[in-house]
């Protein structure tokens, strides 16, 4: 019998890593304010973005586009380097995974768009954003998580 599936990134808040455990139980509000105070900045970022470069129901969402796909890059870098650090402060995953980069990232507006482009009669538009956001997503974030652990790794060996 083969072991359960282990991740190797963790979500953002990891109740098995004492210290984000006991961060949470010894202070929700402090939790609860540093993902806020980083999903207002995630999503001021992705507005300004989405609004410096608009798109028709039929075009290809260009900026939703990117702000997944990066946002996955960073999320894999994010993982990797705490990872690599034993986990980091308490409140850097709940601040920069689920705040900042939850804030930047949107399901919502990935699904409105497709749902947009359909409805204005752009299927092609609408099945190649939906493939590719997804493709792109997963291969971003496995980037991120194999580049970074490898530069991580490379840096601890010549020390």
């Amino acid at each position: 019998m083969s072991e359960p599936f282990e991740p190797r990134t963790d979500p953002d808040v990891d109740l098995r890593v004492p210290a984000d455990r006991r961060e949470l139980t010894a202070r929700p509000a402090t939790v609860l304010a540093t993902i806020a105070a980083g999903g207002v900045l995630g999503a001021l970022g992705r507005a300004g973005l989405q609004h410096a470069a608009p798109h028709t129901p039929t075009g290809f969402p260009w900026a939703t586009f990117g702000i997944n796909v990066s946002g996955c890059l960073l999320i894999g870098v994010l993982m990797a380097t705490l990872g690599h650090l034993g986990g980091g402060h308490p409140l850097i995953r709940p601040f920069l995974g689920v705040g900042l980069l939850g804030g930047f990232t949107t399901f919502s507006t990935y699904a409105v768009d497709v749902q947009q482009a359909l409805v204005a009669g752009a299927p092609g538009v609408a099945l190649a954003y939906l493939a590719a956001t997804v493709l792109g997503a997963l291969v971003a974030v496995g980037l991120g998580d194999a580049v970074t652990t490898g530069l991580l790794r490379r840096g601890t060996a010549a020390r």
